[in-house]
């Protein structure tokens, strides 16, 4: 891949990461939480959003080391307080619905494009944003802390099995790695992947 497409994909990257995290952002500080606003976070600059080790040691250690097949990463949360909410329960359903939602939305923004343009280089490009897209949906909607699928999952739970529930979240980033290394993603994850894109009419292969 030449230097162009490869640029345009990093781009892309980290503005689907950058678009999801202000979702989070907006959608909270609409339902009353200025947190993120007030942090700095309520932003598409994708430098507000970089997580040092999550965003850029990690993928590159992960690239390395299987020999550029596979990589995982997260951007920096962003801030919310949901006391701040109005219904803290049913809002912060919305809040962690809205960054797989930004991204899916953004997946099917590059799907009319792709329909539109056939540009030498841009159709390849435009699946990878798709695919990008549809992988931030799948695995952030796994009910595992950090991810987006654990707001989903406490807001839903019952008062007591969320508390229960929430005291995982100290060990929900080894228990993501943990899953991630010993093939979560390719048994798991990827499947579901492929379907929403067989569903979306994107053929690709992996």
């Amino acid at each position: 891949m030449s230097a162009l497409p490869v640029i345009l994909l990093l781009f892309i990257l980290f503005f689907s990461l950058t678009l999801h995290e202000y979702a989070h952002g907006w959608v909270a500080y609409k339902l009353g939480d200025p947190t993120a606003k007030a942090s700095g976070r309520l932003t598409l600059n994708p430098l507000a959003h970089i997580d040092p080790f999550g965003t850029i040691i990690l993928p590159i250690l992960l690239l390395i080391i299987s020999h550029w097949n596979f990589s995982f990463g997260w951007a920096k949360p962003v801030p919310i307080n949901p006391y701040q909410f109005k219904n803290p329960k049913k809002d912060i359903l919305w809040v962690g619905l809205a960054g797989p939602l930004a991204n899916f939305f953004l997946a099917i923004f590059f799907i009319l494009i792709l329909k539109v343009f056939n540009y030498s280089f841009l159709p390849e490009i435009l699946k990878e944003a798709i695919v990008i897209n549809i992988i931030f949906v799948v695995f952030n909607l796994v009910p595992i802390p950090p991810l987006d699928g654990s707001r989903i999952a406490s807001a839903l739970l019952p008062f007591k099995l969320s508390l229960l529930y929430r005291k995982i979240e100290p060990f929900g980033v080894f228990i993501v790695m943990f899953l991630v290394m010993i093939g979560f993603f390719r048994w798991f994850i990827l499947p579901i992947v492929i379907f929403i894109l067989s569903l979306l009419k994107i053929k690709i292969v992996m």
